[in-house]
C-alpha cells in the first residue's frame, strides 16, 4: 500500500493539465457550434411575424421564446427553429400574443405631445402609425403607449391613419377606435377645423362608422372699435363669407357717417346661425358712441364705451337686444361720456355745419321716416346742441325738384319735424326748435343730375 501511495504521487500533478486541456477544448469546439445555431435559427425566422423574439442556445439545444400574431404562426416558427440543421432539440416558451377585446387604440394631443396607446396587431403596423404621426405633426413630440395585441378590425391600419391626420387639426382632444366604431373629442385648431375633420370621417373605410364625434370649433370671433382719436372703425375677425362680409362693410359705410372704416375681415365657415342678422344692428349702437368696442363671440355680443349723452345711453341698453336673432344673448357696459364745454352760437354753427358736411341724415325713400343708419350723426348733433343751451336753432327741411312742389313742400316738413322729434326724445327743450319746410326752393346744386338732386335733399341746422 505504500509503494501504491508513492508511485501515485508521482503520476498525478501531470492528470491535471490534461484535464485543463480537454475542458478548454471541449468549451472552444461548443462555442462556435452554440454560435452557429444561434446565427441560422435566427435567420429561419426572418420572414416571421413575431413579436419580443429571444433565442438561447446550450449545445445543440435551442430555448426559442417570443410572442405570436396566430396559432399557426406561431407553429409555424416553432418548426422553423426545428428544422434548422445540427439542432437536437428546442425548448418551446412562445405564446400568443393576447387577444384585445374590444380592440381599443387611441391617439390623444395636450399642447406639447400626442400620445398614442391603446393595441396595434402588428409591429410593422405600429411602426407605421408612429412614422405617420411624427410626419404629420411636425415638431410635436409623439409618445409611444402602444401594446401588441390580437383583434383587430379588418382595416384597422386605414381608420387609424385617417384620425391620425385629424389630430393635426385639433388644439387638443382625443380620437378613439373601439372595434369598429370611431369617437372623437376635443377643440380644433382653427375655424373651419370641426367641419374639416367631419368632411373627413366620410371616408372611413368600410366597416367602420362615428359613435361619436364631439369636436367643438374654437370661438367665432367678430370685433369692431370705434377711434375717436384716428377717426377710425376697425373691423376684424370673421364673416361667414364673401356675401356676408360685403352686407358688413356697407352698412358700417353708412352708419359711420365720418370714420375710415379700416376692414380686416376674413371670410370662415362656422359662424352661428343669424350672424348677419345680430352684427348689423350692433354696429348701428356701436356708431351712436364716441369711443366703443363690440365684441361677437359665438351667439354673445358686447358692447361697451360712451355714449354722447343719457337718453342715447339709456335707449342702447334698452332697445339693441330686441333686434337679436333667437338665441343670441347681449350684454352692454355703456356709460356716458363727460359733458364738453358750452360754446357761443357762432361756434354752435361751424359745429353743426361741419358735421352735416361730412354725413347727411337719411330717410325712407319719400316718406318723413328717418333711416336708422342715421342715429350716429343724429346723436353728435344732439351732443353739440346740448353744449349750445341757449340757442334758438331751425331744423330746416329741403328736397329736390322731382315730383309735385305740393308734395315736396309736405314731405320737407315732415322730415323737420321727424328730426325735431328726434332731438326733444334725447332731452332737449322742445321750445328751442322750430322745423320748417322749404321744399325744392332752396337748391344748392343743380336738380339736372342724380348728383346735384342726392345734395339738395337735406337737413339744415340753422342757428338763430
Amino acid at each position: 500500500m505504500h509503494e501504491f501511495f508513492k508511485w501515485s504521487s508521482k503520476w498525478w500533478p501531470g492528470v491535471i493539465p490534461l484535464v485543463m486541456f480537454w475542458a478548454v477544448a471541449a468549451w472552444t469546439s461548443t462555442l462556435p457550434l452554440e454560435t452557429d445555431l444561434a446565427a441560422r435559427s435566427t435567420s429561419a425566422l426572418k420572414d416571421t411575424v413575431l413579436d419580443k423574439r429571444r433565442i438561447a442556445v446550450a449545445g445543440r439545444d435551442v430555448t426559442f421564446a417570443a410572442d405570436a400574431f396566430s396559432e399557426d404562426g406561431r407553429r409555424s416558427a416553432v418548426a422553423s427553429v426545428e428544422a434548422v440543421p445540427g439542432v437536437r432539440l428546442v425548448n418551446d416558451e412562445t405564446r400568443l400574443v393576447p387577444e384585445a377585446k374590444p380592440f381599443v387604440w387611441s391617439a390623444e394631443r395636450d399642447v406639447v405631445r400626442v400620445t398614442v396607446g391603446g393595441n396595434a396587431p402588428l409591429p410593422a403596423s405600429k411602426g407605421r402609425l408612429l412614422e405617420a404621426a411624427r410626419a404629420g405633426l411636425a415638431g410635436v413630440e409623439v409618445v409611444d403607449q402602444m401594446n401588441m395585441s390580437r383583434g383587430a378590425p379588418p382595416r384597422f391600419e386605414n381608420a387609424a391613419l385617417l384620425l391620425l391626420d385629424q389630430i393635426g387639426k385639433l388644439k387638443d382632444g382625443k380620437v378613439t377606435i373601439s372595434d369598429n366604431k370611431v369617437s372623437l373629442s376635443g377643440m380644433a385648431r382653427d375655424l373651419g377645423g370641426r367641419e374639416a375633420i367631419a368632411a373627413a370621417l366620410k371616408n372611413l373605410p368600410e366597416g367602420f362608422s362615428v359613435a361619436a364625434n364631439e369636436i367643438k370649433a374654437p370661438p367665432y370671433i367678430f370685433q369692431a372699435y370705434k377711434d375717436p382719436v384716428a377717426v377710425t372703425l376697425t373691423l376684424t375677425g370673421y364673416v361667414p363669407d364673401n356675401n356676408v362680409h360685403a352686407a358688413v362693410a356697407a352698412a358700417a359705410g353708412r352708419k359711420f357717417f365720418s370714420e375710415k372704416v379700416v376692414d380686416n375681415l376674413k371670410a370662415s365657415v362656422g359662424a352661428p346661425s343669424g350672424f348677419a342678422g345680430a352684427v348689423v344692428p350692433v354696429l348701428g349702437a356701436l356708431s351712436r358712441l364716441s369711443t366703443g368696442t363690440l365684441e361677437v363671440s359665438d351667439r354673445e355680443v358686447k358692447l361697451s364705451g360712451d355714449a354722447l349723452y343719457d337718453a342715447a345711453a339709456a335707449q342702447i341698453r334698452a332697445g339693441l337686444g330686441k333686434d337679436f336673432p333667437q338665441g343670441w344673448q347681449f350684454k352692454a357696459d355703456i356709460s356716458v361720456k363727460p359733458a364738453a364745454a358750452p360754446v357761443d352760437a357762432t361756434v354752435c354753427q361751424q359745429l353743426f355745419s361741419d358735421l352735416l358736411a361730412k354725413g347727411k341724415i337719411r330717410f325712407e325713400s319719400g316718406r318723413g321716416t328717418i333711416d336708422p343708419d342715421s342715429a350716429g350723426l343724429l346723436d353728435r348733433l344732439v351732443e353739440t346742441a346740448l353744449r349750445c343751451p341757449t340757442a334758438n336753432i331751425e331744423i330746416a327741411g329741403h328736397t329736390d325738384a322731382d315730383g309735385e312742389d305740393a308734395f315736396n313742400q309736405t314731405l320737407s316738413e315732415k322730415r323737420a319735424q321727424a328730426v325735431t322729434d328726434y332731438l326733444v326724445k334725447a332731452g332737449l327743450p322742445a321750445n328751442r326748435f322750430t322745423a320748417v319746410g322749404y321744399g325744392s326752393s332752396q337748391p344748392v346744386a343743380s336738380n339736372d343730375t342724380d348728383q346735384g338732386k342726392a345734395q339738395n335733399r337735406r337737413i339744415d341746422f340753422v342757428v338763430r
